[in-house]
């Protein structure tokens, strides 16, 4: 038995190119968000896409995960801050794929230099779930800035 289930809905209306749709946060209720192709392609113009969805899951997991590494060491972050840059691109043979995630994280950690800070970014990147999921398919690069 699953420790936890989430659910999402998503409700697409005609071709992939012209239509649109709709994805829902079904378990948590935060909201219905507009998807179309143009926002994974081109512009946002305030729609999301798998991809931004896929970077905010990596995001928050990393950081969660980065926390629990760091404060088992004995060193509890003050604060992180985690981006995730998600890359689509062409794929050989015809139509795209997921190919990369940046993570970019920031912190301030007391008791922790620049390359202590590295390290345990780096150690944290391997028990994220997310990157669990996605390594071997995606590239999962860490930049780690440990802040003053």
């Amino acid at each position: 038995m699953a420790m936890a289930d989430r659910q999402a809905h998503t409700l697409w209306e005609g071709s992939l190119t012209g239509g649109k749709g709709d994805t829902e946060f079904a378990s948590s209720g935060i909201g219905r968000f507009p998807v179309t192709w143009a926002s994974r392609t081109k512009r946002a113009e305030g729609k999301t896409s798998p991809e931004e969805m896929l970077a905010a899951a990596h995001a928050s997991c990393y950081a969660m995960a980065f926390s629990n590494v760091l404060t088992g060491a004995g060193n509890e972050p003050a604060r992180l801050h985690v981006t995730s840059t998600v890359s689509l691109d062409p794929k050989e043979g015809g139509g795209v794929e997921v190919t990369r995630s940046a993570l970019e994280v920031s912190g301030v950690v007391a008791g922790l230099d620049q390359d202590g800070f590295q390290r345990a970014a780096e150690e944290a990147e391997k028990g994220c779930p997310i990157s669990n999921a996605i390594r071997g398919n995606v590239e999962i690069t860490v930049k780690a800035t440990l802040e003053a």
